[in-house]
């Protein structure tokens, strides 16, 4: 018996960018749900899709009011987010509303399957959350609080250990500035607190911490732990 196949609910008003990504997602075996404005998108939801792809440039309803919405009726479903180029503040502000993820259109099919699949990968961690979670040779171990890279064991202090632990609870996952900062100090820290907190993580578990293999930089909006192989 096969699986059923992942329902991905496409939000966006283009009809040639969902014909491209009905195309492109059922190739890679995806059933798709599409909708063309935000009330047919909550309309679909009753559906239970796997995943959402939401366009936050919506006719009718605001696409970060959209994604509050989706939100408050599902908290766990995977969004990732569609936006334009040069919209870094909608961007932060679709993160920090929920969103798993962000796509910068014009986008490529591969990097938008990738993002797919991390967001898909975490949201099955967050359900059934591994004590040992792995990540090239990185090991972090949440229950004994263990972090090994290689064989060798990595002593982080406390506020290092609840960084990294934030970073691989939402692994494959963009969390912005201020998430990390509201987490671990609060709202109003200085952002410079988190960025020397994640240049000394960087210095214990990188092999090269001016080139980042783990604890990757989005610019402008905060950080990424590279999600699972």
């Amino acid at each position: 018996m096969t699986a059923a196949p992942l329902k991905i609910l496409v939000v966006d008003d283009e009809p040639p960018i969902r014909k491209l990504l009905r195309m492109g997602l059922t190739t890679q075996g995806y059933q798709i749900l599409e909708a063309p404005n935000g009330k047919a998108a909550l309309e679909l939801l009753s559906k239970e899709p796997d995943l959402v792809i939401l366009d936050l440039g919506l006719p009718d309803i605001q696409g970060h009011e959209l994604l509050r919405m989706i939100r408050a009726r599902n908290e766990s479903v995977p969004i990732v987010v569609l936006s334009s180029r040069g919209d870094e503040a909608g961007k932060v502000q679709a993160l920090d509303l929920g969103a798993d993820d962000y796509v910068t259109k014009p986008f490529g099919m591969d990097e938008l399957l990738a993002r797919m699949r991390a967001a898909l990968r975490h949201q099955l961690q967050v359900h059934g959350e591994r004590p040992v979670f792995r990540v090239g040779d990185l090991s972090v171990d949440l229950v004994r609080r263990i972090v090994k890279v290689g064989s060798k064991e990595i002593k982080l202090s406390p506020k290092e250990y609840e960084l990294l632990r934030l970073l691989v609870q939402h692994a494959g996952k963009v969390l912005t500035h201020k998430y990390l900062l509201a987490e671990l100090w609060d709202a109003q820290t200085d952002a410079q607190y988190l960025r020397v907190y994640v240049r000394q993580l960087r210095q214990k578990i990188e092999i090269d911490p001016e080139r980042p293999q783990f604890v990757l930089t989005e610019t402008g909006i905060g950080y990424r732990l590279r999600a699972p192989d």
